[in-house]
């Protein structure tokens, strides 16, 4: 892509595994969904996470390394497996969760080496889930208070999380994205009486002081609040296969358009195309062309 700047680094930081579906099994995990689709557009980036000493483990670094991604902060360990989680998917393509507990990117320790990827990092991008063990939670705090811009991906994993971490984590957020399930269930605990979007979105940029704030509603698009102003998508008309991963991609994309200083709604359209075109095939990480990107939004 003409646009892209080829000197931004991103790092990445939390679960990498691997998905069995119930008649194949795919590697996973959203960082690592995130990392791939943002390496895909010349970003350079990072993944800090942990596998075990095992087969799968061995699978994961293999495929982040042929994708580009730099697996200098990515540990092996052998008190601990490959993290797994077997999904289940709907006959309208929603996916449910079963995660494994515990695993190896439950036990992140922190290492000079994250700390000198972060620091020499544009963007840290972060979620909920691997907030569920103390060990990772602690690594990904003191990286925290040293990461330069800060992308919170809420994924709400019952029972995997709590709203006082969650609430941390936005409070220490610079772009938080959720979808619209989640906005609402976290809006509630904080106190919000509003059912428009819109106000529940200003409410929680206000409580949180987060400046820009993306909400995604399955096939019907997203929105992007950004510094006061809202942007819209309606959503584009696929076929699904299955959503996994599609939020992740969503988010990549989004963040990739904001950072070459592409306009709010063309990052939001743009956004939304790579989403629905995932959703339209198997798995978290298909491979996805430019021009396959720029046909598909104008046909």
């Amino acid at each position: 892509m003409s646009d892209v700047k080829h000197n931004i680094a991103a790092v990445c930081f939390g679960e990498v595994l691997i998905d069995n579906f119930p008649t194949h099994s795919k590697i996973g995990g959203a960082p690592l969904n995130v990392s791939s689709r943002m390496q895909s557009y010349g970003i350079q980036v990072s993944m800090i996470s942990s596998v075990g000493e095992d087969k799968h483990g061995a699978n994961i670094l293999n495929f982040l390394k042929d994708k580009g991604i730099c697996v200098d902060g990515v540990t092996t360990q052998k008190e601990y497996p490959t993290g797994e989680v077997n999904v289940e998917v709907n006959d309208k393509g929603i996916a449910s969760y079963d995660i494994a507990y515990p695993v190896a990117w439950d036990k992140i320790k922190i290492f000079d080496i994250h700390e000198g990827l972060v620091k020499n990092s544009d963007i840290f991008i972060f979620g909920s889930l691997v907030c569920r063990d103390e060990e990772s939670w602690s690594t990904l705090k003191a990286l925290l208070s040293i990461a330069p811009y800060k992308v919170f991906d809420v994924n709400l994993r019952a029972p995997h999380y709590t709203y006082d971490r969650i609430l941390e984590l936005m409070n220490e957020a610079n772009f938080i994205k959720f979808n619209d399930d989640e906005l609402y269930e976290i809006a509630d605990f904080l106190g919000s009486h509003y059912n428009a979007m819109e106000q529940t979105i200003a409410f929680i940029s206000e409580k949180t002081n987060t400046d820009i704030i993306c909400v995604t509603k399955g096939a019907y698009g997203a929105v992007l609040y950004n510094k006061g102003t809202f942007f819209y998508n309606s959503g584009y008309r696929i076929n699904v296969v299955d959503t996994v991963g599609s939020g992740d991609s969503f988010l990549a994309s989004v963040i990739f358009k904001l950072f070459n200083n592409c306009d709010s709604q063309e990052a939001i359209d743009f956004a939304c195309a790579v989403g629905a075109l995932v959703a339209g095939s198997s798995g978290a990480n298909p491979v996805i062309s430019t021009k396959k990107i720029a046909d598909y939004m104008n046909p």
